[in-house]
């Protein structure tokens, strides 16, 4: 498989992601991916041709080579890099949608016609909820291979010698792993790994959701206090913050509308996406 090419497409969500998310980044990409190519499928290369039980029984030998590696390690890993980066590429093609929606708009209506998104990479609306679910995700999916790789082998550990009676094996015969010590090094390494990126993961998440719960206190005491100070509608400086709450379109109209109207619901809208 071609990482390269996945590492080209995830290179562009560091500019989107909190300071976390560029830890997890940095983490997945040099302790994981770098060590999945250099050395994890060199350790697990031979696996097979050199998984040898004391026996001549046609067959045993891939019998119960099938039965204790019911699934290769680095097929694992390969398929859980893959499902654990792939969230992070849907926050760049949401980013990639506003900006697409933002161009049409401009062109459709001009520069007069105002701006659908303050910022397009903000996280706000749909774009807060499309990385905060690729976050749950991705601590989901390293959760339950962490389970799976537990229940094929538990502790995580690899013995040296397994006992094997299934058919055709004439009796319970001794299979000996190649180079168990430095598989376990290295299955315990990946391991260690994905349970700091789940880590990562639960303090980003708790971050933004804290974060978004803050600003949403302080814009309804904002609000309460303008309310208090102007209680007849009359024209507020803090006008300007609401605005910047969320994500807000501008209407078209036939003059441009100025940035802080004395009625603003008449010029602009709040959208989820």
């Amino acid at each position: 498989m071609n990482w390269g090419i996945f590492e080209g497409l995830l290179s562009g969500v560091n500019k989107y992601s909190t300071a976390f998310g560029r830890i997890w980044l940095s983490l997945v990409f040099i302790f994981r991916v770098l060590v999945y190519l250099v050395t994890a499928e060199r350790v697990w290369s031979d696996d097979h041709k050199d998984f040898d039980c004391n026996t001549r029984q046609p067959g045993c030998s891939n019998v119960c080579f099938d039965a204790f590696f019911p699934v290769s390690h680095v097929r694992l890993w390969a398929l859980q890099l893959i499902l654990v980066t792939c969230p992070s590429l849907l926050v760049v093609m949401h980013v990639a949608y506003r900006e697409l929606q933002e161009k049409r708009h401009r062109e459709a209506y001009g520069e007069d016609g105002g701006r659908l998104y303050l910022n397009p990479s903000k996280k706000r609306g749909g774009l807060w909820w499309t990385y905060v679910c690729s976050l749950v995700f991705k601590a989901s999916v390293d959760i339950a291979f962490l389970y799976v790789f537990h229940s094929f082998y538990p502790k995580y550990i690899l013995p040296p010698v397994v006992k094997c009676h299934a058919d055709p094996c004439p009796n319970i015969v001794d299979c000996f792993i190649s180079k168990p010590s430095e598989k376990n090094i290295f299955t315990l390494f990946m391991v260690a790994t994905a349970a700091i990126c789940i880590l990562l993961n639960l303090v980003e998440l708790i971050y933004l959701v804290s974060k978004r719960c803050h600003e949403c206190l302080a814009a309804r005491k904002a609000q309460a206090m303008c309310t208090g100070h102007h209680p007849h509608g009359a024209t507020s400086p803090c006008k300007q913050d609401d605005l910047l709450l969320g994500d807000l379109i501008f209407l078209a109209s036939d003059s441009h509308p100025p940035l802080l109207p004395d009625r603003p619901r008449d010029h602009v809208k709040k959208t989820i996406l």
